[in-house]
């Protein structure tokens, strides 16, 4: 009786572990199963547009123009078609920005023998309905609130350190009817809401420079330099003259701007420039706010009477901005630092930032509605660029989805 027990323990015993071995070898199926089964998908944090918004996006990497949807039924790239007149040789289609009526745009494109241009589109059709030729490598692209005329900047990052200008084109018959001289390589483009004042930064000289578009001539000049602000009436001094250049040798190379990598490098050390990329009027047109790309920081100009009101601390390598339509946001993306912050326009303080699904960080556009903000990423190397729509209200970005390598300007065309 007593071996009987024993046996039957002995069987009970290893009946438990068998147990407790399929026990474990389940739950190592399972944790096995978790490993290889798919993520699930993220909770969206805001809920779904109810309208759909079509925003158009240039790449300088493959001169690609392309029409975007976002909507109830996601980010999507509703077609893309090739810009620029020269086959062989990339034309780099930098700025873009549609008519206030909606029935036009206009795509800056940078490269050319040696002159840049720009093309104006029908929208929808994508039909071109003329181009001229402008300076060296036109950039961001501005339209008067009338739709009669354009404004580029000429960025010029060749040779030697000279003024630039800002081109003025008149829209209907596409020519340029002015070229104005400003500052060593200006950068942004944008109008005050009235249309009557057009603001552009100056990447090389730390100046903010404002031109009366009803005489055509600069009015003033704003010196962002931390320490050094100051504001100037009338145009910049011409830049005095520079040292004779050194003997070349066969491995000298020929000169260029240090621009930072247009504003993708860090600044060297002991380099206290602001280097501004990006001069943006308030919604009122009572404030400029300008990004400093090397110092990352934003200057907050009174334009009334033309002072410094603040200085902002902003993200790494801060570059392009934007405004919300009703004054309460100001919008920035930090090339450097793979993100975009929002602002609160009246206190200054960062309410968040967002990080970017690639690095480069480019343009951003507000909505009309201001319910959301479209924000371009170049992407490095061989990658896709990216566009990612931020929701306002929850401050959460609600879509991203791919375009063409190096992407640049963004603007909305219309909501529906």
């Amino acid at each position: 009786m007593r071996a009987q027990r024993r046996g039957g323990a002995g069987a009970r015993g290893r009946g438990r572990a068998m147990a407790a071995v399929a026990v474990v070898a389940g739950v190592g199926v399972a944790i096995l199963a978790a490993a290889q089964a798919p993520p699930a998908p993220p909770r969206p944090s805001a809920p779904a547009p109810t309208a759909t918004y079509y925003v158009y996006v240039v790449s300088e990497g493959n001169d690609k123009v392309q029409l975007l949807k976002f909507g109830p039924s996601g980010f999507t790239v509703d077609h893309s078609f090739t810009t620029g007149m020269m086959p062989t040789d990339p034309d780099g289609p930098h700025g873009v920005a549609v008519a206030p009526d909606g029935k036009h745009y206009f795509v800056s494109t940078g490269h050319g023998t040696p002159y840049g241009r720009i093309w104006k589109y029908a929208t929808g059709t994508d039909t071109p309905e003329g181009q001229t030729e402008l300076g060296l490598f036109p950039a961001t692209v501005s339209v008067s609130p009338d739709g009669y005329i354009a404004y580029v900047v000429n960025f010029n990052p060749f040779g030697e350190k000279v003024p630039s200008s800002v081109s003025v084109v008149a829209t209907a018959e596409m020519q340029e009817i002015a070229k104005v001289t400003t500052c060593i390589m200006p950068h942004g483009s944008r109008l005050s809401p009235d249309g009557k004042r057009h603001y552009s930064a100056c990447m090389m000289d730390d100046l903010a420079v404002e031109m009366d578009t009803r005489t055509l001539k600069v009015a003033r000049y704003f010196v962002v330099t931390k320490g050094k602000e100051k504001g100037v009436m009338g145009a910049p001094p011409p830049p005095s003259p520079a040292p004779p250049p050194p003997a070349r040798t066969a491995a000298a190379q020929p000169a260029s701007h240090d621009m930072g990598g247009h504003g993708s490098e860090p600044p060297k050390p002991g380099d206290v420039a602001c280097s501004p990329t990006w001069a943006q009027p308030s919604s009122d047109g009572r404030r400029l706010f300008v990004a400093c790309n090397k110092s990352n920081d934003i200057a907050v100009i009174d334009v009334d009477g033309w002072r410094l009101l603040d200085r902002w601390p902003a993200g790494d390598g801060v570059y392009n901005l934007a405004v919300t339509h009703d004054g309460r946001l100001l919008l920035a993306t930090n090339k450097r630092d793979q993100s975009m912050s929002m602002f609160d326009t009246q206190t200054g303080k960062e309410l968040k930032r967002l990080p970017t699904k690639r690095k480069v960080v480019h343009g951003v556009v507000v909505s009309p509605d201001d319910k959301y903000a479209f924000v371009s990423v170049e992407g490095k190397g061989s990658e896709p660029g990216t566009v990612e729509a931020i929701d306002l209200s929850a401050l959460a970005t609600v879509g991203t989805v791919d375009v063409g390598p190096m992407a640049g300007g963004v603007d909305v065309w219309k909501v529906e």
